[in-house]
């Protein structure tokens, strides 16, 4: 099955997606990924022995401001004044990686996936950031969009 791409033109060119005719609802995404480190890293982390302060209320900030300026990044977002957007962390037993998972909504006639994809990228690239002075093999794995809904 194949679907026209809604960022192309009938010559097949970039363009913005027109919105205009769409109604108004109520939107929310959730998006997910996970970087993975060292133990004696989120060691680290959990005991606010980064020299670069609080890993991950940093990274909390930095994915929500992400978030609200997705329509600067990627050239062809609308830019949404999101209501919403929450990015929580969670440490699995095996002691090897951070799971990031956010959460964006939004009033609107678009959704917020990008929204929300961005504020686990950018979480995970602070993450990565602050801490690669004391660990060269961390890896961002597995963002991906988790669910979209409207109502």
């Amino acid at each position: 099955m194949k679907k026209n791409l809604s960022h192309l033109d009938a010559k097949g060119e970039a363009s913005m997606v027109d919105v205009s005719r769409k109604p108004i609802q109520l939107r929310e995404a959730v998006a997910r990924g996970e970087i993975r480190l060292q133990p004696a890293t989120l060691e680290l982390i959990n005991s606010d022995r980064i020299a670069k302060g609080n890993v991950l209320a940093t990274a909390r900030l930095a994915g929500i401001m992400a978030a609200k300026r997705t329509g600067e990044l990627i050239p062809l977002c609308h830019p949404l004044p999101i209501t919403h957007c929450e990015v929580n962390f969670e440490i699995p037993d095996s002691g090897d990686r951070i799971l990031i998972t956010a959460s964006a909504k939004i009033a609107a006639k678009t959704g917020v996936e990008m929204e929300a994809l961005t504020a686990v990228s950018v979480a995970a690239l602070t993450v990565y950031d602050m801490c690669k002075a004391v660990d060269k093999e961390m890896r961002i794995t597995d963002v991906k969009l988790v669910s979209k809904t409207k109502v």
